[in-house]
């Protein structure tokens, strides 16, 4: 294999952990890892120019256009297949090279002319916005105290308690949902609109972000108007009403909803100001409260009604005391409930934190608690305070115990008897709205307190309505509405936004009616809430690992059931055609062609796939029949009811299927290309280790690795899985005289051996495998080596995430550098903590450069020997002549040229044994062998010297270098 040449390059500056700047194409091979060049450091931050053996390789060990895990990779993907920059394609790693103006690059890059490959990355993120942690909490918080009216209404401390606790469930409920939604991926901006929209989709996310934006632009009208009929209350004590009570009110919430705006459209920087005052100004309300509740009731406070804490006043308040025709429980309820509403303003300014995966939980929670706290605490200090009735008179004290005197008060020394009876009482909880200001030590700062709760929450719903309201009109999912999604400045302010939310608050402003908007507010959010709700929980229930199991005995009569079920599933698997691709769809388990041939010969394989794929994803067992087609099909038709009965037995939810074909990689190729239905397709393809390949026909071997290219080339991803006592048992099904032809297995025995029925495989007995029993507390290693897309991470996550399994410790191994191991454990860390895998035991692997023993290196040597063509070194034309009908030769300049990545498996091999010897599962990131240039018995032998003398089985996972893994939401 000959050297590449490599053209004059611009300085390459390394950026980050590692920089590799290489021409696309560029071939594996060149100087041994043991050699350094001087200059090659990584380390260093002076330009390094490149030559064919002065490459950053001292993580690979050999020069390769593969690279290892970086942020970048993912950074910012969005669909399955979406290549990041940095991240070489898989043509780039497997295709044929072909040299074309003194450059070597893939034949299918070669409709981009030019084309080049450059690769340098860092482990850095993106600059964060300056938002803080705790403004989450508070906007919740400062939000949520928008209820100082609506606790004066004359209902019972018992109903009041139970109102609050109604509230609080669905907000908890709400905000629990919100958090693991908001945990879930990279939350941008949007708020609670994106979060719904990103996980129910955009038919329902659609709608509830129409919905959500307008309930959070009346909501600004509802808290305006609040303000507004407390500043007309005191306009009112004073006999200074602009024009009347009602468009006093008007006029007022007008102008304080435009000082808002002003506010708003001033930027975040002056509306976090303003909300952190509104939220001191509640907090020395709220104290100011208490304290008052304490001090001993003078005589103007008690002929309000007011006599401090007093367990007869509680007891009578608790129970209620229904007054007018229109008191109702849910009426009320429907006043209070848009109070709770303000836990979703940190969610709904999402694009404004810097971190909303931590602050949107943290925040919401910690405002629900402290809020449910202040509630409860409010209605029951005041509830032990405050009778119902009070004249408001100093001329109704009377002896205690005077004759004629009726009600509670009468014991207290006051008679509120004749205003109780004729229900002209101005004082007292069920009359007088401004008992809290009466109680309180200092009344004024009462009403600054309300003052602060509703300027707070409509602040909070001015901002949060017009960013909702742009991240939908982004989304373009209604038509003329695009308008009002163009933003502006650096944080993109929804200006337009604004102003349309301006217009609708006061259009609901000049209702000038507190009980009125409010009722509309809950149904607006007690919809939201619902959705949101069913946005987090959906999947856990359609997941669920069993359904109503009938004991019925099984029969089948052609019911409408059956053509419905048929229908409905045909109409889905249709419908799915209409929807694109997306990682995190991916996630939830590969689509899997398993080549089991007869599933019942290699239970192990078909157990471990079944167990990541159960509930979650495709699996299909495929297996080729080899021969002719007319004695072949009859078996075909015989034996696929018994292999999926006997599926269905082992409670494996995979399908069966076979093809016919003359040779085994004819017949696999069928399958890759045919397999699946519309998008229901598999997109890896799972296979057992070929361990005969020593001793088998060379035909058989070049077919084998001749799959793998095949897989690679219709873009799957592959997975080979090697046990140490092998896979295939068909041997000790026969023993057992259970035996069953395997035409179309690669070791496939006599096809002239009798066939029982097939009725009889679903009854034969089970043969356990590692996959059907407990792990207890063993590990599960991951070597992700390379950067494949996120594969080799995927599966053994889905695995541990079984109850098997789920006790093993999940351990991540990544290539390293010795003297920037902290750096580069940090930085793997940081990227495994946003896929939220949990994967926390990180370990960089820094002598992986390290030379082998001499024995192992012997070995490796003695296991190629037999396929060595031993040319001499000869030119390429002599070598193409030697190799004719023997192409899975390797020449000598083959393995000279490829010594450093053999020997790179050698020392792998050595690092396995060191450190995974007693894992319950080993899970690596193997080598790709490039079509053209690699024999199929070097790439063999790579497999074979990476993977033996381990005890575990492993897993040997490449990815095809598309994204499988995101930490976005979208």
């Amino acid at each position: 294999m000959a050297e590449l040449p490599i053209p004059d390059l611009p300085p390459a500056r390394c950026s980050g952990r590692f920089t590799i700047s290489t021409l696309l194409g560029m071939e594996e091979g060149g100087r041994g890892p043991y050699t350094p060049t001087e200059g090659s450091s990584c380390d260093s931050i002076q330009p390094t120019h490149l030559s064919s053996s002065t490459l950053c390789t001292r993580t690979f060990g050999y020069n390769t256009v593969d690279v290892v895990p970086a942020y970048e990779h993912y950074a910012n993907s969005k669909g399955v297949g979406d290549l990041r920059k940095g991240r070489p394609s898989l043509a780039d790693l497997h295709s044929i090279l072909k040299v074309t103006g003194g450059l070597a690059v893939p034949i299918a890059s070669l409709a981009s002319p030019g084309h080049a490959f450059t690769v340098g990355w860092t482990v850095a993120l993106s600059p964060s916005s300056p938002r803080h942690l705790g403004l989450v909490g508070l906007l919740g918080m400062a939000g949520g105290l928008a209820y100082t009216e609506v606790m004066q209404c004359p209902f019972p401390t018992a109903l009041t308690w139970l109102i609050i606790l109604m509230s609080v469930t669905v907000t908890t409920i709400t905000g629990l949902s919100i958090s693991a939604i908001s945990t879930n991926g990279k939350v941008k901006s949007g708020g609670t609109y994106f979060l719904i929209s990103r996980s129910l989709g955009p038919e329902l996310g659609g709608s509830i972000g129409l919905i959500f934006a307008f309930a959070n632009a009346v909501a600004v009208a509802m808290h305006t108007v609040g303000f507004a009929e407390t500043v007309r209350d005191l306009l009112q004590e004073h006999n200074s009403l602009i024009v009347d009570p009602t468009n006093d009110i008007r006029i007022i919430g007008v102008i304080t909803v435009t000082v808002l705006l002003g506010i708003s459209l001033a930027g975040m920087e002056w509306e976090a100001k303003a909300q952190i005052l509104f939220f001191l100004v509640i907090l020395v309300s709220f104290i100011n409260y208490l304290v008052g509740t304490v001090i001993p009731a003078t005589a103007e406070k008690q002929a309000k009604g007011f006599f401090s804490y007093r367990a007869d006043i509680f007891a009578q308040n608790f129970v209620p005391n229904w007054r007018g025709p229109e008191g109702s429980f849910f009426g009320l309820f429907s006043i209070f409930f848009p109070s709770a509403t303000g836990i979703l303003a940190g969610a709904n300014i999402s694009g404004d934190l810097k971190d909303p995966a931590v602050a949107i939980p943290k925040g919401t929670l910690m405002a629900i608690f402290w809020t449910t706290m202040s509630y409860l605490v409010l209605s029951a200090t005041i509830g032990a305070c405050v009778v119902r009735d009070a004249s408001g008179s100093l001329n109704d004290s009377v002896a205690v115990g005077s004759p004629g005197c009726e009600g509670l008060a009468c014991s207290f020394g006051w008679n509120f008897t004749a205003c109780t009876q004729q229900q002209s009482c101005r004082y007292g909880l069920s009359n007088y709205y401004q008992s809290m200001s009466m109680v309180s030590g200092f009344g004024p700062l009462i009403t600054a307190g309300i003052f602060g709760a509703t300027l707070s929450s409509a602040l909070a719903c001015l901002v949060s309505a017009p960013k909702v309201f742009q991240c939908l009109c982004k989304d373009q999912l209604y038509p003329l509405i695009g308008f009002f999604g163009k933003g502006y400045g650096k944080n993109s302010e929804p200006i337009r936004g604004y102003m349309l939310t301006y217009v609708i608050a006061i259009g609901f402003i000049l209702i000038a009616e507190l009980n009125a908007i409010a009722p509309i507010i809950s149904n607006f959010f007690l919809c939201s809430y619902a959705l949101i709700n069913f946005s987090c929980f959906h999947a856990s229930i359609t997941n669920s690992p069993g359904g109503p199991h009938c004991l019925w005995h099984h029969v089948n009569w052609g019911s409408s059931m059956q053509a419905s079920s048929y229908n409905m599933a045909l109409n889905y698997s249709v419908g799915l055609s209409e929807v694109d691709e997306h990682i995190k769809n991916y996630r939830q388990g590969p689509q899997c062609l398993v080549l089991t041939g007869p599933p019942n010969f290699r239970p192990a394989l078909v157990d471990f796939v079944g167990t990541f794929t159960k509930n979650l994803s495709l699996m299909l067992c495929g297996n080729v029949l080899i021969g002719p087609r007319k004695q072949k099909m009859p078996e075909s038709r015989l034996m696929a009811d018994g292999h999926t009965k006997w599926l269905m037995k082992r409670k494996i939810k995979a399908f069966y299927t076979d093809v016919v074909a003359e040779d085994l990689r004819s017949g696999v190729q069928m399958l890759i290309q045919a397999a699946g239905l519309g998008k229901m397709r598999p997109n890896i393809l799972v296979l057992g280790y070929k361990r005969n390949w020593r001793t088998a026909s060379p035909q058989s071997l070049e077919d084998y690795v001749g799959i793998l290219h095949d897989a690679f080339d219709f873009k799957y991803g592959v997975c080979l899985m090697r046990m140490k006592e092998g896979l295939n048992v068909s041997r000790v099904l026969q023993a057992h005289g259970k035996w069953l032809w395997s035409a179309g297995d690669a070791q496939r025995q006599d096809p002239l051996a009798p066939a029982v029925d097939p009725t009889a495989l679903a009854c034969e007995q089970q043969a356990s495998t590692i996959f059907q029993s407990k792990q207890g507390k063993k590990t599960i290693d991951i070597y992700w080596l390379f950067d494949d897309g996120g594969l080799t991470l995927l599966i053994p996550y889905l695995l541990g995430r079984k109850k098997r399994w789920a006790k093993c410790k999940i351990r991540v191994f990544v290539g390293g550098q010795i003297n920037r191991m902290d750096e580069e454990r940090k930085a793997i860390v940081s990227l495994l903590s946003k896929f939220r895998l949990g994967f926390h035991e990180v370990h960089i692997l820094p002598d992986i450069n390290q030379k082998p023993r001499p024995e192992h290196i012997k070995r490796f040597d003695e296991l190629i020997a037999p396929f060595r063509l031993n040319d001499g070194f000869k030119d390429e034309a002599t070598v193409n002549e030697m190799r004719q009908g023997c192409p899975w030769k390797i020449s000598d300049e083959e393995v000279d040229k490829n010594r450093a990545k053999s020997l790179r498996q050698v020392r792998l091999n050595e690092i396995l044994l060191d450190y995974s010897r007693d894992a319950a599962l080993i899970a690596i990131t193997p080598p790709i062998g490039r079509k053209g240039r690699c024999p199929s018995s070097l790439y063999m032998a790579w497999l074979e010297t990476l993977s033996q003398d381990l005890r575990p089985p492993i897993i040997l996972t490449r990815g095809n270098q598309e994204n499988v893994l995101t930490f976005y939401c979208q």
